[in-house]
């Protein structure tokens, strides 16, 4: 089984327009709500591809209801810390050329008996599990060490992958040797420093990792594809050639589907190959919509892998 743990769901409300025109009237084209978070994007990802996946993590009052039912119609069981307010709502404006711009809410604030709590479920959760995913940003009230305490918490035996921004991401990695971390390429040189401007670069950054234990380094390179690194072997995959509708959870339907490759015991090629797969076949779903599954295995046939 394949945990997530979402610190901060949000619905993502995407708004489409001809162009965006600041100061001035803009009239939306199109408009779409889904109850999302990147963790539970990674849930209904593996669910989509056919692993039994629980999600847990904060959930506001009053959205609880319609989040479980969501995430229960994808196949994905629930068990949340249930907190007080709302759920935080995350503007994605889409204009013609498929240039995103974001405004992002923050939410309710989560009390500190909330967060101890979502720590021990964590980790009583753990126990059926064989690879837990933390990612996303964390929620008002709660402090980057939060993940250092979550990751620190968990079973020793199943492997912890980690998608979040360098705070966070030090908090994580500073606790426990994780086995994968997902940054794209502003992530990958805010965390190592260094300019990324080739796939060499990419390998010769992802050593800031491999400096706190950690197994793989997954980048996301955007439309480009991605490449993955264990510090000796280190392979590149192209995305295929197709339509974009929009890239919002590309990068957690990189991880769901890496995270389903590794469940599944296959090896690196084959983890880059699908995670590039889920990923180029997440950009062509409108909004915050996931990939589809027959949309996935016609992007995989296309793809190849090469080492660097």
């Amino acid at each position: 089984m394949i945990l997530t743990v979402c610190p901060n769901p949000s619905i993502d409300c995407t708004i489409e327009l001809e162009s965006l025109n600041v100061g001035m009237l803009n009239r939306i084209s199109g408009k779409v709500e889904t109850y999302s978070g990147k963790a539970l994007n990674v849930a209904i990802g593996v669910s989509r591809l056919g692993e039994a996946c629980t999600a847990t993590g904060f959930m506001f009052s009053n959205q609880k209801r319609t989040f479980e039912h969501v995430l229960t119609e994808e196949g994905v069981k629930c068990d949340f810390v249930e907190c007080e307010g709302d759920t935080r709502v995350n503007y994605k404006i889409i204009d013609k050329r498929s240039m995103l711009t974001e405004i992002n809410d923050v939410g309710a604030e989560v009390d500190k008996e909330s967060q101890a709590q979502l720590v021990l479920k964590a980790k009583s959760l753990a126990a059926d599990a064989d690879i837990v995913v933390i990612s996303g940003s964390l929620p008002k009230g709660v402090e980057p060490s939060y993940y250092g305490e979550l990751v620190k918490n968990l079973p020793e035996r199943v492997k912890v992958v980690v998608d979040a921004e360098k705070a966070n991401m030090l908090s994580a990695i500073s606790a426990r040797e994780l086995y994968m971390v997902k940054p794209n390429v502003k992530e990958l040189e805010n965390f190592s420093g260094e300019k990324v401007r080739s796939l060499k670069d990419v390998v010769k950054a992802s050593k800031a990792y491999f400096r706190y234990g950690v197994k793989y380094v997954l980048a996301s390179l955007g439309t480009e594809g991605a490449v993955l690194t264990d510090g000796k072997d280190s392979f590149y995959c192209k995305s295929a050639s197709v339509a974009v509708n929009s890239t919002v959870g590309a990068g957690d339907s990189m991880v769901a589907a890496a995270c389903v490759g590794i469940y599944n015991g296959v090896p690196m090629r084959e983890i880059l190959k699908v995670a590039v797969a889920a990923g180029t076949a997440a950009v062509t779903t409108s909004g915050t919509n996931l990939f589809y599954k027959d949309k996935y295995k016609e992007i995989y046939a296309k793809l190849q892998t090469e080492r660097i």
